[in-house]
């Protein structure tokens, strides 16, 4: 199996987190959303281990709440000791909502607006990773009405291409996110931040992409961006302790991805940055990186009820569902590759490829082509692996169809985290 919380129990059907997976469609309904609630534990526990040996005090790992966001993944984060990084009020008011202290939030984005960052401020946001001089500004500006100081971090583009999907790499000279070392803007940056009174400059930011395998991506960034530093300060004469790495690493959707040993991995790049101060004569800033697809995707699996099974004579086969490009549009934005099992037989002979299809009304609404499955019979359950990360955080209503719930899992319990939403739902704002 791809991951270790999936197993074929006694009766031939696919488990998950122990529990049996037809049983659970049955229970709650198709398409579900199963979140593995211990593995996430396993996941933030692992990644707080991993920095505490190889960084120390008061380096941290910070949940990328864009990977899956709602109350209760906000709870184990505040009962695992995690930091979080935000992207919007709305996550903000989420992770208030769930009780998370707020100092311990991280708010990103290329455009906050005098809202947002009003908002930010008057919840106790703690740490605001600044996007550029515009942004910079307002929540000078906005801190000095409220008569705060606001302590920020700088986001910076190294010029560093991680070499994964273009449209999640951002770390590059001409991403829409950050200020650009290389053109020499980043410096200017920083000489009129610490012009600005109302903000307090912790250090620096970078993001070079998520989905990353190579082992070298993050020891290439440091390399930058402590050499950055090390010129601040000799420069500004101030500390600058914090840096941010962003986050990132990979994780298996197929069975021909690799696997990353993370705390090894974060091992290396701590030996290597170590060494680079060293050399670089500095001292070794506080680290921080934002995991959140390694975090949940292999906490996820979404199942589906089979609908018509299509078959085109001497071109190929459809299997329908009664999800698709509305609970997960990873594959119509990326083509995002999955692994799909049937999960009343998943041992059974796999006798038909098949593209699966979802209901839409939208000939890219493709849950993943070119899939060998023992072929389907109208209403048995179909899962897709390692849906943990960006499947219900980017779920939409097209074709007015209703997101589906999520069910958390430990051992023994199975509950509704996310209730699935009503027709009623659906026309709650309409006026």
């Amino acid at each position: 199996m791809l991951s270790s919380n999936l197993t074929v129990g006694e009766n031939g059907h696919l488990f998950f987190r122990g529990h049996d997976t037809v049983a659970l469609a049955a229970e709650y309904g198709t398409p579900l959303y199963l979140l593995d609630e211990v593995r996430i534990r396993e996941n933030m526990r692992m990644y707080r281990r991993a920095f505490q040996e190889s960084f120390g005090p008061g380096s941290a790992p910070l949940y990328a709440s864009k990977a899956n966001c709602f109350k209760r993944i906000y709870e184990i984060a505040r009962e695992e000791g995690m930091g979080i990084d935000v992207v919007s009020s709305g996550e903000i008011y989420t992770a208030m909502q769930a009780g998370f202290p707020l100092e311990n939030a991280w708010f990103h984005s290329n455009n906050k607006t005098d809202w947002d960052i009003a908002f930010a401020m008057d919840q106790g946001v703690g740490h605001f990773v600044v996007d550029n001089r515009e942004e910079l500004d307002a929540i000078a500006r906005i801190a000095g009405e409220k008569g705060k100081t606001q302590k920020i971090l700088l986001r910076l583009t190294p010029g560093i291409d991680p070499h994964t999907y273009e449209a999640v790499a951002t770390g590059k000279v001409d991403s829409k996110f950050g200020t650009a070392i290389e053109t020499g803007q980043a410096k200017e940056m920083v000489a009129y931040t610490l012009s600005l009174p109302t903000i307090e400059l912790e250090g620096f930011h970078c993001h070079v992409g998520s989905q990353v395998f190579g082992e070298d991506v993050y020891e290439r960034t440091s390399d930058i961006m402590l050499e950055f530093i090390r010129e601040c300060r000799d420069r500004f004469h101030v500390p600058l302790p914090v840096l941010d790495l962003g986050g990132g690493y990979g994780v298996r959707y197929v069975d021909r991805d690799g696997e990353v040993d993370i705390p090894a991995a974060i091992s290396r790049v701590a030996r290597h940055m170590q060494q680079a101060c060293a050399r670089l004569d500095m001292a070794m800033p506080q680290v921080h990186m934002e995991p959140g697809r390694s975090i949940v995707a292999d906490a996820g699996l979404t199942l589906y009820t089979v609908g018509t099974v299509k078959k085109i004579t001497g071109y190929k086969n459809y299997v329908s569902v009664d999800g698709g490009m509305t609970d997960n549009p990873r594959y119509a934005l990326y083509g995002s590759a999955y692994t799909v099992l049937l999960a009343d037989r998943p041992e059974a002979k796999p006798d038909l490829r098949c593209d699966v299809v979802g209901r839409c009304c939208e000939s890219g609404d493709i849950v993943q082509p070119d899939v060998d499955l023992p072929e389907p019979r109208r209403g048995e359950i179909l899962a897709v692996c390692t849906t943990g990360a960006y499947n219900y955080s980017m779920a939409s209503n097209y074709n007015r169809l209703p997101r589906p719930a999520t069910v958390m899992l430990t051992e023994d319990r199975a509950y509704v985290a996310v209730r699935r939403e009503s027709l009623e739902d659906l026309v709650r704002n309409d006026i």
